[in-house]
This record gives structure tokens, sequence and C-alpha cells, in this order.
């Protein structure tokens, strides 16, 4: 039986949550060499707002492994207004930060907010949602970041201070929490991730034991999967506008807009092939995005002029787009709908890991040897994240028989 359509009003606030967690990943690409400059600090401490060591992504981590344990315990409602209100406090405290220290605080009470917000909609979205409407959600999350470079741009060519950005982002979070908590019972009906409205029932999360969960390897080969691809994700976005304005000699206006592009990419790509997956289906679109990816890779290493790497940023976000909701919506084939929720809880948080600690680290490498090495590690990352898919795309071996199963008997 074919999955009940969502209703309108909850797509909708499922795209313009997506669009306002993208903004702040958009803001900071653009927005970092200034805030450097006011704070003093070196280019790679950007690390510093980023990874577990400084508490973002031990936030990210945290929710979002919290969120798919006890999302059916919770309701996706009230853990949507909750988080979103908690993101709207941390990007208010980016806003009036005297310094860095203050914003990596604030990363921590960011993290635990967008963690919650990404698990929970993965996790609802992937019942309820088919792979048009999948698709379509994070083309949302494209369209905030490609937002974001353009509101820092916008900010900073007016003569106002980056803190402008984070503000208006802040206020627009709110009204999405308030949005949230009139909205706290529509979320309640959904099918299990990834099935359909009318299927069978199967084990609900709680009645499934954590540790059987932690056992199975396609829970750790999708959680390193998608670690890999928001690395690729988050590592060309944030670093696209060093490499095109130091390594390549465009200017900062121009680089900005391009990055912009490169995050718009994602959206229009995440449009055009959440319809392509729906008919093709997703197994052949997520091939073939993934050998995009390396492509684009390819082009983004390449020593050529700027045009050329341009180019190749807009590939690979067209390429990656419907990566990261085709794997979560496929989430089920792996794991068995009685897991697929804290399996996506484990794969979102995995995400926000690999997104902080691989460009944080891609910063560090940049910043000691050259900008130009940006393209041949998005190669690498790519190329792992090909065979990633490969090996967690091995169907298990079908069990024997059991000794009292009559066996069938040959003409």
């Amino acid at each position: 039986m074919s999955t009940t359509p969502p209703r309108a009003s909850l797509l909708l606030l499922a795209y313009l949550a997506f669009v306002s967690l993208g903004l702040p990943d958009g803001l900071i690409g653009v927005g970092w060499p200034s805030i450097r400059a006011d704070f003093g600090v070196p280019t790679e401490a950007v690390g510093l707002v980023l990874t577990a060591g400084t508490a973002g992504t031990a936030g990210y981590l945290t929710s979002s492994v919290l969120a798919g344990f006890t999302l059916a315990r919770l309701g996706v409602g009230g853990l949507l207004a909750g988080s979103t209100l908690l993101a709207s406090l941390a990007l208010t405290g980016y806003a009036v930060t005297p310094g860095l220290a203050l914003m990596v605080g604030c990363a921590l009470v960011l993290g635990l907010g967008s963690g919650a917000i990404d698990s929970g909609l993965n996790a609802y979205a992937a019942g309820a949602f088919g792979p048009r409407h999948m698709n379509w959600m994070h083309a949302f999350f494209g369209l905030g970041v490609a937002l974001g470079p353009l509101i820092m741009t916008g900010a900073l060519s007016a003569g106002l201070s980056w803190r402008w950005g984070y503000g208006l982002v802040a206020a627009a979070q709110v009204a999405l929490a308030a949005a949230f908590a009139l909205t706290v019972r529509a979320w309640r009906d959904r099918a299990p991730a990834g099935g359909s409205a009318g299927a069978a029932p199967v084990a609900p999360p709680a009645a499934t034991r954590v540790r059987e969960t932690l056992r199975l390897p396609a829970v750790w080969i999708g959680a390193l999967a998608f670690a890999v691809y928001v690395a690729i994700e988050v590592a060309a976005g944030l670093w696209a506008f060093l490499l095109l304005t130091e390594g390549r000699g465009l200017g900062a206006a121009v680089a900005g807009v391009c990055v912009s592009g490169y995050w718009g990419s994602l959206f229009v790509g995440r449009v055009v092939q959440g319809v392509v997956a729906e008919r093709l289906g997703a197994g052949l679109v997520l091939r073939g995005s993934l050998v995009g990816m390396a492509a684009g890779a390819v082009l983004v290493a390449v020593p050529a002029p700027a045009w050329l790497a341009v180019g190749g940023l807009f590939v690979v976000g067209f390429a990656a787009a419907p990566v990261f909701p085709l794997l979560t919506l496929t989430t089920v084939d792996r794991v068995g709908a009685a897991h697929a929720d804290r399996t996506i809880g484990l794969q979102i948080a995995a995400a926000g890991l690999g997104g902080a600690l691989v460009p944080a680290g891609i910063g560090v490498l940049l910043g000691n040897t050259s900008v130009e090495l940006l393209g041949p590690a998005l190669v690498v990352l790519a190329l792992a994240l090909l065979a990633l898919h490969a090996a967690g795309s091995r169907r298990p071996a079908r069990p024997r028989p059991s000794a009292h199963r009559r066996p069938v008997e040959r003409p």
C-alpha cells in the first residue's frame, strides 16, 4: 500500500525548518574572515567552533543520538519546538558574543538544538514522506545554506557587522519555534521510519534493545558513510571561498556569490533529483550521484583557472544533492524498521561529527601547506564514500532453513 500523502502544513514546516537549519552553515564561510579579524584568531581557529573538542559537535552528537533513542517518548512536535528555541538562543549568543570563547559555548547550545531538529525531522520524514518529498525537504536545507552567504555578504557589503547576519537568522528561528509549538498534536501520527501508512506493524524502537541495534554492521557502515558525505559537503562550502580568493584570484564579492551558487546547486539538485529518484529508484540515482561527486572533486583539484574550480563545485553540489536524503530514506532497507529511528539518530550524529572534524582538519592542512590541497582532499573523500556505499549495499546472506522446516521436494 502506498504512503499516505503528508499534510501540507507539516510539509511546509519541515521545509522551513530545513531552511533555518542550513542558514548558520552558510553564514560562517563568508563571515569567518571578519570574525577572525574581530577576535584576533588564526584561520584554523574555526575548528574550535566546529569540533567536538570545543563542544559544538559534542552537542550535535549527543542530541542526535538521544533524539533517535527517545523520539517515540518525546513526540516529534515537542522535540522540534524546544530544539528550535534552543537554536535561536544560541544564534543570539553568536550575535552578541564579545569573543571566541563565548562563541564556542554557544556552539554547544546550537549543536544541541540543530542535532535534535535534524534527527527528529529525518526520522519523521523517513516514515511519512516518499523519495520526492524527502529530497525536497533536504533541498530547502541547501536553500538555507545558499541564503546564508548572501545574508552575510549583504550585511558586510552594507558596512554592517557580521553579527547582523546571525541576529537575523536567530529571529527567524524564534518564529519557527512558535510554529512548531502550535502544531505539536499534528506531528503525532506517522508510519514507522521507512515504512508506509498501511504497512504491517513492526517492533517499535522502545521495544528493541539498544545493543541489538548497535550490533548491526550496517549501522556503523552507514554512520561512517554519513560522516564522510557531510565532510565533503561542508568542507567544499567552508573552504571554497578561501580557495577561490587566495588560490584562484577571485575578488571577495564574486567568490561569495560563487560559494552561494555551490549551496544553491544542492537546492536545485534536490528539487530535480527528488522527482528522478521517485521514477528511477533510489539505488540508481544514489550510485550516479556518488560518481558525479568524485568527478566534480577532480575538477576542483585540477590546477586551472577559477572558472573550472567553480564549475567543479557546482558539479559536486548538484551530484551530492540527493545523497543525504536517499541514504536516510533507505536506512530501513539496511537495518530493518525496528532499528530505523535509532540508526537515523546515529547517522545524523556521525554526520555532525564528520562535518566538524574533517573540515577542521582540512583547514589545518590548508593553513600549513596550500589552499590548493582542498581539491585533492575532496577527491580522496569522494572515493572513500563510494567504497563505503558499496560495502553497505551488500545484502547479508539469507539464513539457512531451520531443522524443523520441511524441505521442498524436487520433482
